[in-house]
């Protein structure tokens, strides 16, 4: 009998694997052996198509960034370019929330990242910020959208009452956060967004240079 056909084994597809992976197990849980039994192949066939795990983990890396929108920084509408990338960034990282702590410490020179970083500075740049004030405002919306992706406020409430009743008055409605994670949190991240957005129209008022 003829074997059945196993779908082609590329680099595109052993990447996909690894990130269902990593988003499932951790980071830790991805390795070479764990990856083939996966896809249902021998390890040594991995190595035609990615040399190390820093290899996948940068594949990884490579495929969850280009889901970030950057395309607004075209426009020359930088308040609408920024709320873009900013929603679009924390919905992809929350997406893959275990991938975040290499996408913090690690892709500073990947290939996507820079690419990334470059449309959000010459958008800015030429929407008429200054260079400098361009570097500050990517570093601040990258500090707002990692930060909300690196957990969660409400969730990090406990549901018993008791914890907080007696020792802090202020938190006595605290037990119900949980059960509204979600609400709170995505209006957190809007109401720190906005206020961003609105300090830096002020400020572009005294230093932007429009076009």
């Amino acid at each position: 009998m003829a074997r059945p056909n196993r779908p082609l084994l590329t680099r595109e597809r052993i990447i996909a694997a690894a990130l269902d992976l990593v988003d499932g197990h951790g980071v830790d849980a991805l390795s070479m052996r764990r990856l083939a039994e996966r896809l249902g192949v021998r390890a040594a066939s991995l190595y035609n198509h990615v040399s190390t795990k820093e290899d996948l983990l940068r594949g990884i890396a490579d495929l969850v960034m280009r889901q970030v929108d950057v395309s607004g920084f075209t426009t020359g509408d930088w308040r609408a370019a920024l709320a873009t990338w900013a929603r679009s960034y924390r919905t992809v990282l929350a997406a893959h929330p275990n991938v975040v702590p290499f996408m913090v410490n690690g892709p500073g020179r990947l290939e996507i990242a820079l690419s990334r970083a470059d449309a959000v500075h010459g958008g800015l740049t030429r929407a008429g910020w200054p260079p400098r004030h361009a570097t500050m405002i990517g570093a601040a919306v990258k500090y707002l959208v990692v930060g909300a992706a690196l957990g969660s406020f409400a969730g990090g409430f406990s549901d018993d009452a008791q914890v907080y009743a007696d020792r802090y008055p202020n938190l006595s409605q605290a037990h119900l956060l949980r059960e509204r994670q979600v609400e709170i949190d995505e209006g957190g991240f809007e109401l720190a967004l906005t206020a961003l957005l609105s300090g830096l129209e002020a400020l572009y008022a005294e230093v932007g240079r429009p076009a």
